[in-house]
């Protein structure tokens, strides 16, 4: 039969879609992401929850393959064809009632811990055998270039940020053990994988739970001498006791990539005591100093939230002021959006969203400017670039100092022929506020 499979969200969700992706591909089903074609048999939505633009999009979604299904049986009534839709993940996990009794037209509901029983029931569904014939995660189909892919070391959170539903959508953090983890990453390196994305919801506790210490500093020492990535790049860190071993590691292997995604959230130490994460103005400060100490080419991304409850202007001030001073690499801002049954819901949500937006504004043109001034900065200089893909008659790639979909990309003049997911080395030619233009060497 022909599945085709729906991912919002995050890169986290990529990862449980490709593993049902991989089993039913295995069972002998044809497997696409994101087909256009209303033409499939079965179609899986991993849903998103996180905050309200995402939960909009993940109904909207539902709510247009329901209509999809229904063109798609009036179509093929005469022949008896039928379309089963699913809904999985953290729509489904926070709302799973509600969605039941408003979407009749879905088939099956699954929260975000039963993949395995996804796929036993679409095998059993299509009269095969209802048991997953390797560990789920030994039978991924990727739906990243296949150069690229996310490693997820761990479910889950025991953080309690407070405008954070994550801990109560994903429980209790769960690290997987190192060899596991080591073992995966071998076996995407064997498909052509280059680049291994490490991801969890915060990467920095791995390993508390099972080994009652923090081990990420271990787990990318083993992933640089023993996968065979060529890239291996860090995401979802949390400031609060951060393993400095883990700037060491990356310190120490050329293949792990000088980039550490934080989000940071705020720099106002009443907000951040507010938002319950756990570190301060100064502790942030002082974590920032570290990063550069070690590492003086890391590329820092971070996020930051604005109209959190109570944010005074003073306070939004103080964080336009940091950001000027802190000079991320890359950034990101966001409105604060409240969550039901978050410790930040009895605050409500008293900031007007004009205003919120306002904010996000003023702190998104400061960090265009700072873009585009460290982009200036590499102009003539060279580096070394994957290519991610082709558009028109320019190649698509990236430095080691940013991540795909969300960061940099570097814009290749196509005068000569080079092949999608190998390395180059270019010289910069030109800077933009988020995109760089290059030559390849000769």
């Amino acid at each position: 039969m022909k599945v085709n499979l729906i991912t919002l969200g995050c890169s986290k969700n990529t990862v449980d879609t490709e593993n049902i992706a991989g089993h039913l591909r295995d069972a002998g089903h044809l497997v696409y992401f994101e087909r256009d074609k209303n033409d499939c048999d079965i179609v899986i939505i991993n849903t998103c929850g996180f905050i309200g633009d995402a939960k909009e999009e993940s109904v909207n979604m539902l709510l247009q393959q329901i209509n999809d299904k229904t063109n798609f049986q009036r179509r093929h009534n005469k022949d008896g064809r039928s379309r089963l839709l699913i809904a999985l993940g953290c729509l489904v996990e926070r709302y799973r009632d509600e969605l039941v009794n408003e979407m009749p037209e879905i088939d099956a509901w699954y929260g975000v811990h039963e993949w395995e029983a996804i796929v036993a029931d679409t095998l059993r569904w299509t009269d095969q055998s209802a048991s997953c014939q390797k560990p789920f995660t030994a039978a991924r189909k990727l739906s990243t270039p296949k150069h690229y892919a996310y490693l997820k070391i761990a479910e889950g959170c025991n953080r309690s940020c407070s405008y954070c539903a994550i801990p109560l959508i994903r429980g209790k953090h769960q690290s997987r053990p190192i060899d596991e983890l080591v073992n995966e990453a071998q076996q995407l390196v064997a498909q052509g994988v280059k680049e291994i994305i490490v991801i969890a919801q915060d990467t920095t506790y791995y390993g508390v739970d099972i080994y009652g210490h923090r081990a990420l500093g271990q787990l990318l020492d083993r992933l640089a001498t023993e996968s065979g990535a060529q890239w291996i790049r860090l995401h979802y860190t949390y400031p609060t006791s951060f393993p400095i071993d883990a700037i060491d590691a990356i310190r120490r292997h050329d293949n792990i990539c000088n980039y550490i995604d934080i989000p940071l959230q705020h720099i106002n130490s009443r907000i951040l005591k507010s938002m319950q994460r756990g570190i301060d103005r100064e502790g942030t400060l002082n974590l920032l100093r570290t990063f550069r100490e070690k590492l003086p080419n890391v590329s820092i991304r971070t996020t930051l939230i604005v109209g959190y409850p109570g944010e005074t202007e003073e306070e939004f001030e103080e964080l336009k002021q940091f950001v000027s001073e802190a000079q991320f690499d890359r950034m990101g801002c966001f409105a604060y959006s409240p969550e039901e049954g978050t410790p930040a819901e009895p605050l409500g949500d008293p900031i007007p969203e004009d205003e919120k937006q306002r904010r996000v504004s003023e702190l998104m043109a400061i960090q265009e400017k700072i873009s585009l001034a460290k982009n200036e900065q590499r102009v003539g200089r060279d580096f070394r670039v994957l290519v991610d893909r082709a558009e028109g008659d320019y190649y698509i790639g990236r430095t080691e100092f940013d991540s795909p979909e969300v960061d940099d990309e570097v814009i290749i003049a196509s005068h000569h022929t080079l092949t999608i997911g190998e390395f180059y080395q270019v010289r910069i030619t030109q800077a933009l506020e988020n995109d760089l233009y290059a030559d390849i060497i000769e």
